[in-house]
Order: structure tokens, then sequence, then C-alpha cells
């Protein structure tokens, strides 16, 4: 079996739960978007310098690991950060800890800031993997979403890439605006492929708390509208299916050879250190995360402390719940475990599977409907482990 589009077999997916990988998180925006619920900061550029050295410094506090496979900058928007200042972080992640042979080096940017200059740059300090914050082709939606850049800045900063010579050139895109029409939304799709891209992630536009779209839609503003937002998705399956993109994850779409590897390492439980304010690991069968404040983060590494705000033991049968939750994610599933026999002997689990929701495929729990995703998992956080299931010993000591 292999995954829609004929992507990775399972057992090129199942290979990344061995792989290592580290988060770099670049908090710093020209503005914030009225949508994000990330720890960003905007207006606060004067605070870059100081930063880069706490994140510098977190590294050189964190226990020396084997090579990474892939390291992946995201934010916020790293490319509104000098190259040089993500160079010297990557250099020490690379003497820190070692970078594998052809490991895979992600950049979050924006169009409006990634040009040619900043495209070579980037490259030259060793990256070879980037991801635009594309959204919309349409000005509308991008007004009301609170975007800076306008479509032609898109393919402007696609070109730049291509000819620095990034390897892997990605795009994001949002549907479900509530000023977004079913054609506006075919446009965005035609418009994405027609530059061919490696690689799409689409996300339905979420109305997180706190943020200013939740404000404005408490106020009374139109909320996106799920049943609109399903379409939407569908439409997506289709017209980028029909490019020769295949999707390997719920939102995530590529050519053959051009998945996400700190993606895919993440939804295989491998493990993955993380760096910066709000950034989150997983190492050791413990997951864990930094402080969200600036401030409170360059406190904790100024006075030489680590900056872990909160952990969580994921090992045992909370573990294998773990292992299902993330890897149901990836269109080839998850291979058999204690996990997958609870599922499907459950109540929830066998309507799910009547109802077409999941199924076995040669011997592997998939989920058949992407756009229920979220109901397998509320299963799956539900379950209970098996009569006589004992946890290992070490996970009582913790």
């Amino acid at each position: 079996m292999t995954c829609d589009g004929g992507l990775l077999s399972p057992a090129d997916v199942d290979l990344h739960a061995e792989a290592v990988a580290a988060y770099v998180h670049i908090p710093f925006c020209s503005a914030v978007c009225p949508y994000c619920d990330f720890a960003v900061v905007a207006g606060a550029d004067e605070q870059i310098g100081r930063y880069i050295d706490g994140v510098l410094a977190e590294i050189e506090m964190s226990p020396r690991w084997r090579q990474l496979d892939s390291v992946y900058f995201g934010g916020g928007t790293p490319s509104h950060v000098d190259p040089a200042h993500l160079r010297r972080i990557l250099d020490t992640l690379a003497s820190h800890h070692g970078l594998a042979d052809g490991s895979e080096i992600s950049v979050e940017a924006n169009p409006e800031d990634f040009g040619p200059d900043r495209a070579s740059e980037l490259i030259a300090a060793g990256f070879n993997r980037v991801s635009f914050g594309a959204q919309s082709f349409d000005g509308a939606v991008l007004a009301r979403l609170g975007r800076r850049h306008r479509a032609r800045d898109i393919e402007a900063s696609l070109a730049s890439a291509r000819t620095a010579g990034f390897e892997n050139v990605s795009m994001d895109l949002i549907f479900g605006t509530p000023v977004e029409s079913d054609e506006s939304w075919v446009a965005t799709l035609r418009k994405a492929v027609a530059l061919e891209p490696d690689h799409v992630s689409c996300y339905a536009l979420t109305v997180e708390p706190g943020t200013p779209l939740h404000r404005e839609v408490k106020a009374g503003a139109a909320a996106p509208d799920p049943d609109t937002q399903a379409d939407r998705y569908e439409t997506a399956e289709q017209v980028l299916g029909e490019a020769g993109l295949g999707r390997y994850e719920v939102s995530n779409w590529s050519r053959p050879g051009h998945e996400s590897r700190y993606n895919l390492t993440v939804w295989a439980q491998g493990e993955y250190e993380a760096y910066g304010n709000g950034a989150h690991r997983f190492v050791d069968g413990v997951r864990s995360h930094n402080v969200r404040r600036l401030d409170a983060y360059l406190g904790r590494i100024e006075r030489g402390e680590r900056p872990i705000s909160g952990s969580e033991p994921v090992r045992g049968w909370d573990g294998e719940v773990d292992r299902l939750f993330v890897g149901l994610r990836r269109s080839a599933g998850v291979g058999p475990g204690p996990g997958v026999d609870a599922l499907l002997g459950s109540r929830g689990g066998d309507l799910l599977r009547h109802a077409g929701v999941i199924d076995v495929r040669e011997g592997r729990l998939v989920v058949t409907r992407p756009l229920l995703t979220d109901e397998v998992h509320r299963q799956v956080l539900d379950l209970r482990p098996p009569q006589g299931w004992v946890d290992a010993p070490e996970r009582d000591n913790l």
C-alpha cells in the first residue's frame, strides 16, 4: 500500500520514527495576523540580536545528540530576520549535534520579504527547503487575513527560491475565509499549481480564542462556515491531485520525494529538540515546552536556566494512544498494536469503521475520510488500556 498519490510506502513512513530533528522558533514579525495564536511579536526588532544569542545559549545548554536528520525554522517569520542570524543558529546546531548528510533544512518565509538576495543568502547559510505563507491569491482574502503581500509577490518569491537553488519549495494556503468564494478558492489553487511548487499545505481558517479574529467574530463579524470549508477541502483534493500532488497527510500534498521530513518525524513519534520561546519538543518519551513570553524566555536563558515550563511523559499506554493520535494524520496510517485493537474493539471505533471513516488495509489502520480525522482523534483519546495492561515500570517512577 502507498499513500494517496503513490508517495511514501508504509515502510518509508515508519522509518521516520528512527529520525531525530530540531525545531527553531523565530517569533519576530512585521505585523501579527488577526488569526494567529502562535508565540509571536511585532515591533520588537531591537530584541532580535539578544534573542539569537539566547537561542545559541539554549542549544549549548541542551544535551548533545546524534546527527539531526532535519531542522525546521518556524515562527513568527524567520525570513524577517537577517539570514546571518539564522546561519549562526544553524552553525551552532551543526557543531553541537551534527547534521546528517543530505539533511533537510527548512525555513518559513513571507513573500513580501523574500527576494533574490535573501534567497541566495539563505542557500549560502545551508537552507535547502523554503515554505511560503502564501495563504491566497485573492487580494480581498489576503486583506481579510491581515497579510501584507500581494499575489504577484508570491510568484516573485517562488521564482527567487528556484533561481537561488532551493531543492524543495512549499506554500501554505488558507481556505474558508468568509470573503472567499468558491470561484476564488479554485482560482487560488489553480494559480498555486501553475507555479509548480513541490509541496502544498492547505489549512481551514480557525478562530482561535484570544486572537483579534476571535474578538471580531464575538462582536458580530462573519465566522468561517464548517460546511463550506469541507467543500473547499474536497476541491483542494481534486485540484492538487490532478496536478500531480499526492496527499500524504491530512493537510499536506507533495510531489514524490518532496514530503516534509521534519513533519514526518513528528507524525512518526520520532524525537525532536526545540529551541526558542514557546517551542515544543519530544525527547526520550517526554513532551515538553518552553515558556511562551519572549521576556520570560530571555530572562531564563540569561540566568543560565533552561527555559522549559512544562512537561508530560508519553510512555506505556499513553505512548500507544499518542502513536495513533499523530500517526493517523498520515495517509499511510499506523501499523498493528494494542491501541489499534482497542479502537477497533470499541463502540466508537466500530461506528467509524461501518461509516467508512476508518479501515484496515494491508494490516494498517487508516483514516479513509480525512475530513473526519478530528472525530477519530476524539475516539482515540477516549481509549482505555485492555484488561491486564501494565505500563513499563519506569513510567511509575516519573
